[in-house]
């Protein structure tokens, strides 16, 4: 008994052995996996989902408390005497017109509001003058008052702009509007808060339209509070993601967002969406048709986590170290013993005697795969010797076939020969029966081939079908619309004749020359598609047929060649072809033959 200590492996079965190899290797990996993917999420819910969403909530708090500081300066303008004088009146005098225009426009500069950057928010007034009375004032505005002392203008319905149509829709209410085509070029962009400015004295007169320009400027310096992540952005956007303001300076853009982020019907809400490029952070304003959106990149956020990266770092590091000792020892203790097995098998000759009897020195898999290959060898040898008595059977066999095919060819010689006695002594009719029922019993034993061609195949529907004629004198016509392409295709053999039977028996037997039978066969696609449809006038259960044709109703007498048709196409095809009846559009019924493209190989050749 050999001292050697045994390897405690080869106690298991190798399907054992690559389980334990399997969770030994993976299990810190989930394990390193979990713990890591825990701690990102936890990160990112704390630092985003909650400090970010609070954030955000207050910043939109913020920027609207501006937003109300500029609509209660307007509301004071608006209120202002000196503005509700600047109602058209065409009987005051050209004199009293620029006094009032100068009056405003020193009132509308007293209350401008300085922003970050030398900027502020100016306000002009655009005064409804439909008759053209003040066609002394400048006709277009420019942003930047430092190179403009106007700020009163006036309009017509000619000159209205989209911008003022939606400030006189509000009626009165503050709203938000980005104009592209300000200034004497029409170049000059901006974030206006627009307000229309009614008469006091008169509800449903309209004095014009009060504008605060540069509100991206103020709004932006609110942004500007607000610390994010490297590369994180804000933006206030409308309902449909037009951005009004951000710190990017994308003032008038569309956003791109994916179609999850920012979609709810909530007067007001905060919602967060987690990508894979980006974390954004929404908070929804119904009532002012707004959304301020924070978008952090994923990546900046992982930076932050420097210290649990070199954490994953250094496990990775020993669990490889683990895992490639763990590797040479099950290499060792598989693939050595199977090296050994590969140069048998390689060297091991069929019928070479082996030098030793196969002894099983392990309990595992690998120790049954060396046993079972020397035996297997052992095997093989007797085979080799027994192969020599196979083939003595079966060529015996063959000549025994041989002898059995005489039969059939006397038969046939025989029918010939009385075809041509038939012939000779006048009875035309009975030889050219001789004739066909020679013709259906030479394919129907088609030398013992269960697959004939399609020519084949309709060569004995034709002889079976002139039979019946002469037989029983029937006067129904048949018709045959054959593809070329589709004659060289493997068919069973008798398979149209007990179709065309069932037609002229269920169908045409009594209509005289008013019956007809229709033979087509096409290829569609991959399959071969052949119809056999009569006009007949019997009513027929086409889904009874079906059904049993499927097996899921029992088979009655008058359905057993049909039905044996159907398992023949299926055995040789597969279940997804064979036969379906169906009514035809008039009247009389159609069988369709359904089974796959197969040319015959000898054919080919």
């Amino acid at each position: 008994m050999s001292s050697r200590l045994k390897n405690p492996l080869t106690r298991l079965n190798v399907r054992q052995q690559m389980v334990l190899l399997f969770l030994i290797l993976v299990s810190p990996v989930f394990l390193l996996n979990w713990y890591a993917n825990t701690k990102a999420e936890q990160i990112l819910k704390e630092h985003v989902t909650n400090a970010y969403e609070e954030l955000n909530k207050q910043n939109h708090v913020l920027i609207n408390r501006d937003i109300d500081t500029i609509n209660r300066i307007m509301s004071t303008i608006i209120q202002n005497p000196i503005t509700q004088k600047m109602i058209i009146n065409k009987d005051e005098l050209q004199f009293d017109r620029v006094r009032k225009y100068a009056a405003m426009t020193t009132l509308l500069g007293n209350n401008s509001v300085g922003v970050f950057g030398g900027e502020a928010v100016y306000y002009f007034l655009f005064v409804y003058d439909p008759n053209g009375n003040y066609g002394f004032a400048p006709s277009t505005p420019n942003i930047d008052r430092q190179t403009s002392s106007s700020s009163v203008f006036f309009y017509s319905d000619l000159t209205k702009t989209p911008w003022m149509e939606k400030a006189l829709k509000e009626k009165g209410k503050g709203v938000l509007a980005y104009i592209d085509n300000f200034g004497p070029k029409g170049d000059q962009k901006t974030l206006a808060y627009l307000r229309v400015v009614n008469n006091i004295s008169k509800g449903n007169s309209v004095v014009g339209i009060l504008v605060a320009t540069k509100m991206d400027k103020k709004i932006e310096e609110s942004l500007s509070t607000v610390s994010l992540p490297e590369g994180g952005e804000i933006y206030l956007t409308d309902w449909s993601n037009r951005i009004l303001a951000s710190s990017t300076s994308q003032t008038g853009d569309l956003l791109n967002l994916p179609e999850s982020v920012g979609q709810t019907a909530a007067r007001e809400e905060t919602s967060n969406t987690i990508t894979d490029e980006f974390i954004y952070v929404v908070h929804s304003k119904l009532s002012l048709q707004q959304k301020l959106i924070y978008r952090i990149p994923v990546k900046s956020l992982l930076q932050q986590q420097s210290a649990l990266k070199k954490v994953i770092q250094m496990i990775s590091i020993v669990y490889s170290l683990f895992a490639i000792i763990v590797m040479m020892y099950f290499w060792r203790s598989l693939m050595n013993p199977l090296q050994k097995l590969a140069m048998f098998a390689r060297s091991h000759e069929p019928g070479k005697p082996l030098s030793k009897s196969p002894v099983r020195e392990r309990n595992d898999e690998v120790g049954v795969l060396i046993y079972s290959v020397h035996n297997m060898a052992n095997r093989i040898n007797d085979m080799i010797h027994d192969r020599y008595d196979m083939e003595i059977k079966q060529k015996e066999s063959q000549l025994q076939l041989l002898y059995q095919q005489i039969n059939p060819h006397l038969l046939y010689n025989t029918l010939e020969s009385i075809y041509w006695k038939s012939s000779l002594e006048g009875n035309t009719g009975s030889a050219e029966m001789i004739k066909e029922l020679s013709k259906l019993m030479r394919i129907s034993l088609s030398r013992g081939k269960e697959l004939i061609t399609i020519e084949e195949e309709l060569e004995h529907a034709a002889a079976y079908t002139s039979l019946q004629q002469m037989r029983y004198e029937y006067g129904f016509r048949i018709h045959w619309d054959i593809s070329e392409e589709v004659r060289l295709n493997l068919i069973p053999k008798i398979t149209l004749q007990p179709l065309i039977e069932n037609a002229i028996i269920h169908g045409v037997m009594n209509m005289g020359e008013d019956g007809v039978i229709l033979v087509t066969a096409r290829t569609v696609e991959d399959n071969v598609i052949i119809t056999v449809e009569d006009n007949g006038y019997k009513e027929t259960d086409h889904s009874a047929i079906n059904l049993m044709l499927s097996g899921k109703q029992s088979e009655s007498s008058s359905g057993y060649g049909i039905r044996n048709v159907h398992r023949r196409i299926q055995l040789h095809f597969g279940d997804r072809y064979g036969l379906r009846y169906e009514a035809r559009e008039d009247e009389g019924t159609r069988v369709i033959v359904i089974f796959p493209v197969r040319k015959n190989p000898e054919q080919n050749e």
